[in-house]
């Protein structure tokens, strides 16, 4: 695997937009990249492997108070440069055939390294829609899965929001520069995931929100999750690229199903035709994704489920969890269940990831539960 260790070079590259198939071509043309910023502009031009634009880039002014700002910017708390190959570049990300040369970060760098599932979805999502992302979400960083999404209104907004409710947390990857947030009325959500999880771009700092930058970042979105479930989508919509680039990277794909007179689901349902695996909950998600999901339970759930046999829940012979006389069919808080139930916290999570797993209740928004059989 090739190096790129000398970051103020590696950022002199990274101001016109070179990608890692460039800079490897850069690296076996020149010598190494940099014996590569010595070489001429008529060498460059020579050698066909930046574009025009790129090369215009490449040689402006401006060039050196750039990448004097990035490496600024890389030395504030809880923002960093991750080069390809560096050791806290997603492993994931990094196994994908177009992997970004470098990213930019802001927030607990080591989410990146944790199972992510990607959920995105229509900007211009129902209300249900809305709800059903946020379920999704919630329930499945209670489990321990990071959500991974766009920061787009809509699916991704849920998204992002559902997944800062549970212990997984959530990962936004944007179309512009870490030194802005886009669309504007996701400010506080930005600063909050900046806080909470964390924000990546495989953009210069200063790039703007351009039209053709979003399917770019599509497949970052899902080459760093193992997933990419899809919440509403239109026949024509960004959400189907990430969809698709998911599959092309070999990972799952999951979409949930609506009315067939909603325009909004007619995407969903063109992906189910072509094999995406359709879940009406985020059981069938975990039961899809049990083997990745298994390494990042808590310890002492991981105790529980390897040293005790696993009851079948769905038994009419099985004494459930005793923390189910205290769900009813509408929702309940995990704060009523302590009061309730007099538990620990702990004990009150354990049994209610059984009964999810089992099917007889399903997680909400804030923190909430409610039976379902």
């Amino acid at each position: 695997m090739s190096s790129f260790s000398d970051l103020p070079c590696l950022l002199a590259f990274h101001v016109c937009h070179t990608s890692l198939k460039q800079a490897l071509a850069i690296q076996k043309h020149f010598g190494s990249l940099p014996e590569a910023l010595s070489a001429s502009q008529s060498d460059w031009s020579a050698s066909r492997i930046l574009t025009e634009r790129q090369l215009t880039l490449f040689f402006a002014k401006e060039r050196s108070k750039q990448i004097e700002q990035a490496l600024n910017w890389g030395e504030q708390p809880e923002q960093n440069w991750l080069p390809f190959g560096d050791t806290r570049y997603p492993k994931l990300l990094q196994s994908i055939e177009d992997a970004p040369l470098l990213l930019s970060t802001r927030g607990h760098i080591g989410l990146l390294q944790d199972p992510q599932l990607a959920i995105v979805g229509s900007r211009h999502a129902s209300k249900q829609g809305f709800q059903m992302a946020t379920d999704f979400a919630q329930h499945l960083s209670a489990q321990g899965l990071t959500i991974t999404s766009g920061l787009a209104l809509g699916i991704d907004t849920a998204a992002h929001q559902g997944g800062l409710q549970g212990i997984g947390k959530t990962v936004a990857v944007v179309a512009t520069g870490l030194d802005r947030i886009y669309p504007a009325s996701n400010q506080a959500l930005g600063r909050q995931i900046a806080e909470e999880g964390v924000m990546v771009s495989e953009f210069p700092l200063g790039t703007k929100p351009l039209a053709y930058h979003f399917p770019k970042r599509n497949r970052i979105i899902s080459g760093l999750s193992i997933g990419t479930l899809v919440v509403e989508a239109a026949l024509k919509s960004g959400s189907l690229i990430t969809a698709k680039m998911a599959n092309n990277q070999g990972r799952e794909v999951f979409a949930v199903p609506g009315s067939i007179h909603n325009p909004q689901a007619k995407g969903c349902h063109q992906l189910i035709k072509q094999g995406a695996k359709l879940v009406e909950s985020g059981q069938d998600i975990l039961e899809e994704l049990s083997s990745h999901l298994q390494p990042i339970l808590s310890p002492q759930s991981q105790d529980m489920f390897q040293n005790t046999p696993q009851p079948n829940l769905n038994s009419a012979n099985t004494t459930l969890p005793a923390i189910i006389e205290h769900i009813g069919f509408d929702a309940t808080s995990m704060d009523e269940l302590v009061v309730l139930s007099k538990l620990p916290v702990y004990d009150i999570q354990s049994q209610l990831m059984l009964l999810e797993l089992s099917g007889n209740i399903e997680a909400l928004s804030a923190g909430r539960w409610r039976r379902i059989r």
